[in-house]
């Protein structure tokens, strides 16, 4: 997503490197092998019985949130979307290293704030600050979060398994961000849309503060063939796991599940529909499931408190890997301008 760039507030400057590990250094607390951030590298033990699963990513000002988010929000942000990807892997989250490039020196009230919103969403994911690295550099504030979680041994949930036949399924709903981030960009468009205004700040509020589904982590390693997180737009990310599979899908778009707000929203304008299958930052989970597993995976999904809707299926190659067809209610394809977000 593009945004306006802008810079961290700087008014009353942190000085000096020492005093940014202060504030961040009570967030190592149930990580002893951070050393409090006293040490240039953390230590890390694995579980017996299981495997690392390494994700990293990054968030950047102007690109992934806008320069006046609440520090709180662009901290729980930069975490949960590292964290969503260990999800659809299948694993729990650990630990997380994490560098912070500023432009600027922040102030002391921003960096407490961002500090905040990492210990919400630490607390909420079940993983820990392990180390990292500050530096100033020309350019947009940029937050880079290498996370570590755990599978047991060989049970990494992978993308590229799919098979033909599998059942495509979703978790959540779809498009609340991508609304979101319209409503956040221009306001006035809650009113075009006729929605009130608790229904507009709950589509902006998922857009500021994704939600790992953790819950469903072990339902993925017990049922489902292959999976991913839906960042950039479910058809490009679906796409991505044909791809990898070797295989087409079929994508029903009455099926794809919409929250009120958003369905208010798209019924007021029809339009918006291209922006629920296309419009990223959902960071919601995509599944294949093989069709004798569908019945198991939804009670499985539905005990761990965890919404999933059948959205379509995977198809054979037709006519190459990677193909994406999106049918409407009548069973017409749509025609898409575009499949999702890319950064090139």
């Amino acid at each position: 997503m593009t945004h306006p760039p802008g810079s961290p507030p700087t008014s009353s400057p942190i000085t000096g490197e020492a005093a940014i590990i202060d504030i961040l250094a009570p967030l190592t607390a149930r990580f002893p092998g951070a050393f409090a951030l006293k040490d240039d590298c953390a230590a890390l033990v694995p579980t017996p019985g299981y495997d690392l699963v390494l994700k990293t990513d990054a968030v950047a000002e102007g690109v992934h949130f806008f320069a006046d988010d609440a520090a709180s929000d662009i901290g729980w942000k930069a975490l949960a979307v590292n964290v969503s990807d260990l999800v659809a892997k299948g694993a729990r989250p650990r630990v997380y290293l994490m560098a912070l490039a500023f432009p600027a020196p922040p102030s002391l009230h921003w960096l407490r704030d961002f500090a905040r919103g990492l210990e919400q969403a630490q607390t909420c994911f079940g993983i820990t600050l392990a180390g990292g690295d500050t530096d100033r550099r020309h350019g947009p504030l940029s937050i880079t979060i290498a996370a570590i979680g755990e599978v047991p041994a060989g049970r990494m949930v992978r993308r590229a398994a799919a098979e033909a036949g599998d059942l495509l399924y979703v978790s959540g709903t779809l498009g609340d961000a991508a609304l979101g981030l319209k409503l956040r960009s221009d306001g006035s468009q809650a009113a075009q849309w006729e929605l009130a205004p608790d229904d507009a700040l709950a589509l902006v509020r998922r857009y500021l503060r994704p939600e790992p589904r953790l819950a469903l982590a072990p339902v993925l390693r017990d049922h489902a063939r292959a999976a991913m997180d839906l960042s950039d737009g479910l058809v490009k990310d679906l796409g991505r796991m044909m791809q990898a599979s070797g295989t087409a899908a079929v994508v029903h778009a009455a099926k794809v599940p919409l929250s009120k707000p958003a369905a208010a929203a798209q019924a007021r304008t029809p339009a918006l529909l291209i922006d629920v299958l296309t419009g990223g930052d959902d960071y919601e989970v995509l599944a294949a499931v093989a069709p004798d597993r569908a019945k198991s995976f939804e009670q499985a999904a539905a005990a761990a408190g965890i919404a999933v809707a059948r959205i379509g299926e995977t198809t054979p190659r037709r006519p190459e890997a990677g193909r994406v067809v999106v049918q409407d209610h009548d069973g017409r394809q749509l025609d898409l301008v575009r499949s999702g977000w890319d950064h090139f």
